[in-house]
C-alpha cells in the first residue's frame, strides 16, 4: 500500500534530476547563462548540486521499496 507513493515520489524526484541537469549542462555548452543576474558559475554548480541531490534522493526513494 505505501510502495505506490514511494514509487511516484521517486520517479518525480529521478525525472526532476535528470531534467535539470540535462538543462544545465545545454545551457553550459551553448555558453548561454544557467539563470539571469547571477554569475555562471554560481548557477552552474547551484543546479548542478540540486539536479544530483534531486536524483540521489529520487535513487533512495526507489529503493526504499
Amino acid at each position: 500500500m505505501e510502495s505506490g507513493p514511494a514509487i511516484f515520489a521517486g520517479a518525480v524526484f529521478a525525472l526532476f534530476g535528470a531534467g535539470l541537469l540535462a538543462w544545465t549542462g545545454t545551457r553550459l555548452r551553448r555558453r548561454e547563462p544557467v539563470a539571469l543576474g547571477v554569475s555562471r558559475v554560481a548557477s552552474a554548480v547551484s543546479a548542478s548540486v540540486a539536479g544530483t541531490l534531486a536524483l540521489a534522493l529520487g535513487g533512495y526513494c526507489l529503493t526504499r521499496l
